[in-house]
């Protein structure tokens, strides 16, 4: 039995012109592009090309005077524990505006005393767990950590944030699409809530970038998180996107690469490898959206129709093209995920971080959903390679193993 791939949010499968690119890289046996000799010299340019390019596509000017900042990491994962750490750690952080009062060491020249000991940080009800979890080793430290809520289809709440933020609010991170449930988050809003008290924001876009135009500079937040692999590029690289006056501590110490911030030595074909696949979507990116979407209310509307009392959480909010997170009351959703698999259809029951963890998933239970909601349900992603016939098959699969489970034939 073929197994129909329904976990995209979690990986998807390489591009073959990303893999051909990256071969040519590895074909031509570049030199470390740290060393200064001129074979080190010409892989220092592919790197600086390809980190150039994936910022220019991405809505960053990394060439204007005071321009962006663009880091290279080894995925999602690390960028947002770079930003949530590295941004709260750092001495300071954005220029407040005339008259805040907020005591801060900018980038730019000011004279404001940096903030002293442990701060204040917010983060959404919803983020991954890689925001979560840096978050959770601030709180051990002494940091307060505020939470901001969502509402019952997952969407953060603007009018909540500026009670939260204080004189000693370090960051907020709220993500733009949530990884679960696809909803989209009001990130533009309340970057502009955070400019006015002099806070940065930073949000984790790993779940949106290559479902849906991103501009970091339109979206007005001070650090974006993207992983290239989320986007049929390879695995085992991200970036962190940063404006100029953004302070940032390094979590590695030992090396000068990606100006210090993240030391090791960088892999050029990786870079080129994520550049050739953010091109590749962003070319395509309205043509993949619509068939997409297409495919997925179909996925919906038979899963609704095969089980009833389906309940597609967040379906009344602005979501990415491609994810599915359902519900099926009655079922519980570890074993419905086991049964799929052994029925030859992957999906998950949350973020593959998360994967193997009998918690209830934190994004749906921040909606406010009955613990026994939250337990049945699953997450399906569709991608590039999902064709409408294994979503009919997938859909004639989920629902026969439902009814198995259930003990029912109809």
């Amino acid at each position: 039995m073929q197994t129909i791939y329904l976990d995209h949010n979690a990986t998807t499968p390489t591009r073959p012109e990303v893999i051909e690119a990256m071969a040519r890289c590895w074909a031509a046996g570049h030199a470390n592009p740290a060393s200064q000799h001129q074979p080190g010299q010409q892989a220092r340019r592919l790197l600086e090309d390809a980190r150039s390019r994936i910022a220019e596509l991405l809505g960053a000017d990394l060439d204007r005077r005071q321009g962006d900042r663009a880091v290279f990491t080894s995925g999602g994962t690390e960028a947002n524990n770079l930003a949530v750490l590295g941004i709260s750690r750092a001495d300071g952080g954005e220029a407040p505006p005339s008259g805040s009062g907020r005591m801060v060491a900018g980038m730019n020249g000011g004279q404001a005393r940096p903030l002293n000991g442990p701060g204040r940080i917010v983060v959404s009800a919803i983020e991954h767990s890689s925001v979560l979890g840096p978050a959770e080793h601030l709180l051990e430290q002494g940091w307060r950590v505020d939470t901001l809520g969502v509402d019952s289809n997952g969407v953060a709440a603007v009018e909540r944030l500026e009670p939260l933020l204080s004189d000693q609010t370090r960051l907020v991170s709220v993500m733009l699409a949530n990884h679960e449930t696809g909803v989209l988050q009001p990130v533009a809003e309340l970057a502009a809530v955070c400019r006015r008290a002099g806070v940065p924001l930073h949000s984790d876009a790993v779940a949106a970038v290559g479902k849906l135009p991103v501009h970091f500079g339109r979206l007005g937040v001070a650090a974006m998180s993207v992983a290239a692999h989320k986007f049929q590029g390879p695995l085992g690289i991200g970036v962190l996107v940063l404006r100029h006056d953004v302070p940032l501590a390094p979590l590695l110490f030992g090396g000068h690469q990606e100006d210090g911030l993240r030391p090791g030595t960088q892999t050029v074909a990786l870079a080129v490898g994520m550049q050739t696949a953010l091109e590749l979507r962003c070319q395509d990116l309205e043509e993949h959206n619509r068939r997409l979407t297409a495919l997925r209310d179909r996925f919906e509307a038979g899963l609704r129709s095969g089980y009833p009392g389906a309940i597609v959480h967040g379906a009344e909010a602005p979501r990415v093209s491609n994810t599915s997170n359902v519900a099926f009351p009655g079922l519980e959703g570890q074993i419905l995920v086991l049964a799929l698999d052994l029925a030859g259809v992957a999906c998950s029951v949350g973020s593959a971080c998360a994967s193997g963890s009998t918690e209830l998933s934190p994004t749906l239970r921040a909606m406010g959903l009955a613990n026994d909601v939250v337990a049945s349900s699953l997450r399906f992603s569709l991608g590039a390679t999902t064709t409408p016939a294994e979503v009919d098959e997938g859909v004639h699969r989920i629902i026969d193993v439902c009814r198995q489970l259930r003990g029912t034939t109809s």
